[in-house]
């Protein structure tokens, strides 16, 4: 950026599956001297690398972080991700790069955009015990009275992550917890978006590459390793689905029709999650998805640059 300054320390690039954010990222990282941390709550995990999309070639050198940080079966949950955030952050800038956050976790990029002050709770065994009997309806009822203004309506939907959600909710019930101190950001807010139906043939053409690649065989090595069926329906759809066909209750077809047809459903899901963060006034700027989405953004945050 030769004598100019922008006034931004991070930039954040986000935007549904399939959307090319990685490949944005890079190029962005590039031309301002960034590097990147990623916001997805499965890269974090080491062998998780073709169902993830990882894409790690497309990084060409630049540095990245927050990705193979986690052995599979190990939590990682907001408030690990905001802690390993800010070292990550605090390191990028003491190196006197810029940090630019790119991924689609929408509740990861929003517990940092809006600042969210999440406390870290243990595990509390007494309390699993004494849930393990109650039902899904039942734990959703105790955890909307602790809790009604609940961020994260995703951990209703699933037994593991509600009883969690309960563990941590209760937890701060007894008294204050830790808590991150996030640092004074100065963001701009970039949202990469497509054409609903270029978007779905990106993703269909891409769940197809990812298959011929080996995913499955990925999850057959997961499984291989320890982790259980159960364990691997928890990190995200490619793995369940995969999982389905492996214990023989999927045809190869069927497993990418339904899988295909859930993803769809998944990116509509981020879209409507990043909408719903314009709502509560995070700003983002979108860009058209294609080959000068990076130039474009550069654009921009060149614009608001001054000379010192």
């Amino acid at each position: 950026m030769g004598e100019k300054m922008h006034p931004f320390n991070l930039i954040v690039i986000l935007g549904p599956t399939a959307a090319g954010k990685t490949r944005v990222g890079v190029q962005v990282a590039r031309s301002l001297g960034g590097e990147i941390i990623s916001a997805d709550s499965r890269q974090v995990y080491q062998g998780m690398d073709i169902g993830t999309g990882k894409d790690l070639s497309e990084y060409g050198g630049i540095p990245y972080h927050l990705i193979d940080i986690k052995k599979p079966g190990e939590e990682f949950n907001v408030f690990e991700f905001q802690r390993a955030f800010v070292k990550s952050f605090d390191a990028i800038r003491f190196r006197g790069n810029l940090p630019i956050l790119v991924g689609g976790t929408g509740l990861y990029l929003e517990s940092i955009l809006r600042g969210y002050r999440l406390p870290k709770v243990l595990e509390n065994a007494a309390l699993r015990n004494e849930l393990a009997a109650s039902s899904l309806a039942e734990l959703s009822d105790r955890l909307k009275q602790i809790k009604p203004d609940l961020h994260n309506t995703t951990d209703l939907m699933d037994r593991s992550r509600l009883i969690r959600a309960l563990e941590i909710a209760e937890g701060t019930l007894r008294g204050p917890a830790p808590q991150v101190d996030l640092p004074e950001l100065k963001p701009a807010v970039f949202g990469i978006k497509w054409d609903r139906q270029v978007l779905r043939r990106r993703i269909t053409q891409r769940l197809q590459e990812r298959i011929n690649g080996g995913m499955i065989a990925e999850v057959k090595s997961l499984y291989q390793a320890g982790l259980s069926y159960d364990q691997l329906d928890f990190y995200g759809l490619e793995y369940r689905y995969a999982a389905l066909y492996l214990k023989g209750e999927l045809n190869r077809n069927d497993m990418f029709q339904k899988l295909n047809s859930a993803i769809h459903q998944f990116a509509k899901r981020q879209e409507t999650w990043f909408r719903r963060m314009e709502r509560k006034g995070v700003e983002i700027h979108w860009i058209e998805g294609n080959r000068e989405s990076a130039d474009a953004i550069l654009r921009i945050i060149l614009s608001t640059a001054q000379v010192p």
